[in-house]
């Protein structure tokens, strides 16, 4: 049941005991069960945790994290005893999905409750929890769980998540950092009950929602290949709002560490992966239909894919005599009349007041509709606190005071407001006599209500009969949907409405009234398809499907934690993949005769934050002292013109210099340039260089570099958005308008490239090769290192020459790239210091060597020769 790495905590709490634990979960160890409020550096002992040995259980294993407990609990007292008794919350979601995984998974739940309990019977409801509900519960005191939930989570990232700034403290919440101290510590609370059940590397957690978005952190921290997934079931903000947020950082980076990230829309994933552009630096791409971001060697996954709706739950309730009786009652009090029905909670982003406003208009503007058109608003409790639920449920009363006076009746009552309790069955009987079905959401996550309108009103022949239909007769239903919720893209054959144009609203609730039987029919029919196959079970099971796909390259990766507190993430490379070691490096350089060194300039010998910087003095006297030594053949290898890299490099005289991706060389001790192609036209140029214009127009920022062969666009200095955007489209226009000509158009780091076929470092790197084997021996060491795509062509000309017979048998090879990425190179160094201080020691090899060959005249005249 327990990870053995926690084992030992776990005796030192049970004083010294050891618990016995099984998949069965018989027994939980009676460990400390409340935290104290937690600083963000806090656990930094745990941050270079390994996981265990994979376990020989085959069963799979699901833990599901959220916020509260898929369970109902109500106090019992009996003969002067207090206890507890707890059943299953059939509307949970984290109960429901359950469905979508399979028998053959067994599922734990950690969360809180919503009741508080004592002190001294936590440990009791603790193990009565885990041995009937296989729950993990997780208790928080209350002034600590206060300022997490109502606190932060509703007063700061709620609002803020649903695009609603603290501009004043009236409007959300101001930021507070010992409310997000708070969160941090009930997150750490998560992951410590995480902890307690989970075999790392067998078992799968998925955690849930904003209330733990942290929680991937911790968990990663502890378990370097912890298989985790997260779905947002709220918006996620554009990055002009996402970025007012003092922790942005923090929890981006914390999302960043689960291995798959899910969003009910396409929107929310966009806003979200632009945020990781514009605020870490790192892109997305997508390749067969799924979308990654390269993490740190880990791919994080993105899963787009709306939430549905548990079919067997609700097809049960439908068949409940209350329902019946319930449809009964309220067919015979709207008797002739049409029922629109609205179903939201009492709070702000709901948009209650905004549709009242338009049903007000339509009886305004629409005197038949008088008496005829009823509006049945069930507001249910309001899930926080505060002014803003107090001043929604005034205005909502006071405009369902006016309309009802206005225009209301003896017998007629336009607007009926449910603000009481209601079962289940009883919003579901609501559904199935209602005409139309509105949602007016300014902002939601998802809103699963206008799916279970649709089952609704599929009905069963019972309600039928009751509601004097032809069974056989096809179902209808009209549904008017805001644009600004997650189920607006799933629902094609509802209108969708701008909730805060009052007239749009109105004009909508009037055609949904007036839209022809056969076209009802329709729209339902479609509606039904997708909902009914869309559930809840088949959403889990997909997401599961992806998560399985996302970590099952974790057991062959080498993963080690970098960084500190909530920047922590963690560094997977493939196994073959090291850190270049300089003592083997420079060992290897003393004792081989026939040396050939290639290096790339931009992001290898400087930073590429100064792409346009000439190379100091110090890297000019290091290159200088490698091209001395007669053993070594140096190239430098860029895709700067060779008038700027004859300037850049005219104190190197033994220096080889390959321009423009190798299209022109320059060797060792000669003066002239050669081209490694045969003569080329550029008439190519006339084609492509308006077209680049016409981009560089539209996009502020970005600018054109013409080299004699090859034409850049370089958008390093525009709007990382846009500017990747465009530079999508430039690739394909030019690819469009060239597709007859001898050239290739590339798109890089910040750049997209047309240059004459076949040029690359690649074949530099050959052509390098091949004048090292006129020398007496073949070459016995090659050092070839580079930053980005272009220098991948060189690597894998090098990684190759060894099995071609172009290198010794015994030659050493070394492929390095700058920074832990995926590379068809076998080594790395962290930056360009690095390089620069391996090239010092290299250079330093050279001179000694040197040293000791001068103490000899015989050797020094054969040296000279």
């Amino acid at each position: 049941m327990v990870s053995r790495s926690y084992s030992n905590l776990l005796d030192l709490t049970s004083g010294g005991s050891s618990p016995t634990f099984s998949r069965g979960f018989k027994k939980l160890s009676r460990v400390a069960t409340v935290a104290g409020v937690l600083s963000e550096l806090d656990d930094e002992s745990r941050s270079n945790g390994g996981s265990d040995a994979p376990s020989s259980i085959a069963q799979e294993r699901m833990i599901i994290v959220g916020n509260q407990l898929p369970l109902r609990a109500q106090r019992n007292e009996s003969d002067g005893k207090k206890g507890w008794s707890f059943s299953w919350d059939e509307d949970s979601l984290l109960l429901q999905l359950k469905d979508g995984l399979g028998e053959d998974v067994e599922v734990i739940y950690v969360g809180s409750l919503k009741e508080e309990i004592e002190l001294s019977e936590q440990d009791d409801v603790a193990q009565t929890l885990l041995e009937n509900f296989n729950c993990v519960p997780a208790f928080i005191r209350p002034e600590l769980f206060s300022k997490f939930y109502h606190g932060f989570c509703k007063q700061y990232l709620w609002p803020l998540f649903h695009y609603m700034l603290p501009l004043s403290p009236d409007l959300g919440g101001r930021f507070d950092r010992m409310l997000w101290q708070a969160y941090l510590s009930v997150n750490k609370i998560f992951a410590d009950k995480v902890m307690e059940v989970i075999t790392p590397d067998d078992d799968f957690v998925w955690v849930h929602d904003y209330h733990l978005m942290v929680l991937p952190t911790f968990l990663r921290k502890r378990f370097n290949r912890v298989k985790l997934g997260f779905f947002l079931h709220s918006p996620f903000p554009s990055s002009e709002i996402y970025r007012t947020l003092p922790v942005r950082i923090e929890l981006l980076r914390a999302l960043l560490n689960s291995d798959l990230i899910g969003f009910h829309t396409f929107d929310y994933a966009r806003h979200f992966l632009s945020c990781c552009s514009r605020m870490l630096g790192v892109s997305y791409q997508s390749k067969r239909g799924y979308i990654g971001l390269e993490y740190y060697g880990r791919t994080v996954s993105i899963k787009i894919l709306p939430v549905g709706i548990h079919m067997g739950q609700l097809c049960s309730v439908l068949d409940l005599p209350d329902t019946e009786l319930k449809v009964a009652q309220l067919r015979d009090k709207f008797q002739g009349q049409t029922v629109l029905l609205g179903v939201d909670d009492m709070d702000i982003f709901k948009g209650i007041s905004l549709k009242l406003l338009a049903f007000e208009q339509l009886l305004t503007h629409h005197s038949d509709k008088r008496g005829k058109v009823v509006m049945v608003q069930i507001a249910n409790p309001a899930r926080g606190r505060g002014k803003d639920v107090q001043e929604v449920r005034s205005e909502t009363n006071t405009i369902v005071a006016r309309i009802n006076h206005t225009f209301g009746k003896p017998g007629y009552e336009p607007v009926v407001l449910v603000d009481t309790y209601l079962h289940f069955y009883e919003r579901i009987a609501y559904y199935i006599i209602a005409e139309c079905c509105l949602v007016t959401a300014v902002r939601d996550g998802m809103n699963l209500i206008p799916y279970e309108y649709i089952v609704c009103r599929q009905g069963t022949d019972k309600l039928d009969k009751t509601l004097n239909l032809n069974p056989s007769s096809p179902k209808k239903s009209m549904l008017v949907v805001s644009e600004f919720i997650g189920c607006s893209p799933s629902l094609s054959g509802a209108i969708r409405i701008n909730p805060w144009n009052i007239d749009s609203v109105e004009e909508a609730m009037d055609s949904a009234l007036i839209v022809p039987e056969p076209e009802k029919q329709m729209r339902h029919d479609k509606h039904y398809k997708y909902v009914s196959t869309h559930d809840v079970a088949y959403w889990a099971h997909s997401y599961f499907q992806d998560l399985e796909r996302a970590c099952r390259d974790h057991i062959r990766r080498r993963c080690w934690g970098i960084g500190f507190g909530l920047g922590f993430r963690v560094i997977a490379l493939d196994p073959s993949f090291s850190k270049l070691s300089v003592e083997h490096l420079v060992s290897a350089y003393k004792r081989t005769k026939n040396r050939a060194i290639l290096l790339d300039y931009d992001g290898t010998m400087t930073s590429q934050s100064t792409p346009d910087a000439a190379p100091d003095a110090e890297a000019i006297e290091i290159l200088n002292k490698l091209c001395r030594d007669a053993k070594n053949t140096v190239f430098v290898v860029s895709g700067k013109n060779k008038e700027i890299l004859t300037r850049w490099f005219t104190s190197c005289e033994n220096l080889g210099i390959g321009a423009e991706h190798g299209y022109f060389v320059r060797a060792q001790n000669q003066p002239n340039w050669e081209t490694c192609f045969p003569a080329q036209d550029f008439y190519w140029k006339q084609i492509a260089e308006p077209v680049m214009q016409l981009y560089t127009e539209t996009t502020d920022g970005s600018f054109i570099e013409a080299k004699e062969s090859a034409l850049v666009w370089n958008y390093q200095l525009a709007d990382p958005d846009f500017g990747s955007c465009q530079a999508k489209e430039l690739h394909d226009h030019l690819e469009s308008v060239l597709a007859n000509e001898p050239v290739s158009v590339k798109s890089g780091q910040h750049i997209v490239e047309v240059k004459p076929q076949g040029v690359n470092k690649g074949v530099v790197a050959e052509r390098i090769l091949a004048m090292t084997r006129k020398k007496e021996v073949l070459p016995d060491f090659v050092l070839c290192i580079g930053d980005d795509r272009s220098d991948e062509d060189m690597f894998e000309v090098i990684m190759s020459a060894k099995d071609d017979g172009s290198l010794s048998p015994v030659a050493e090879v070394f492929a390095c790239t700058v920074g832990q990425k995926p590379s068809k190179a076998k080594y790395y160094l962290e930056d360009t210091t690095e390089i620069l201080r391996m090239f010092e020691n290299l250079a330093d090899a050279s001179e000694q060597t040197s040293k000791t060959v001068s103490f000899s005249p015989q050797q020094l005249v054969i040296n000279q020769v």
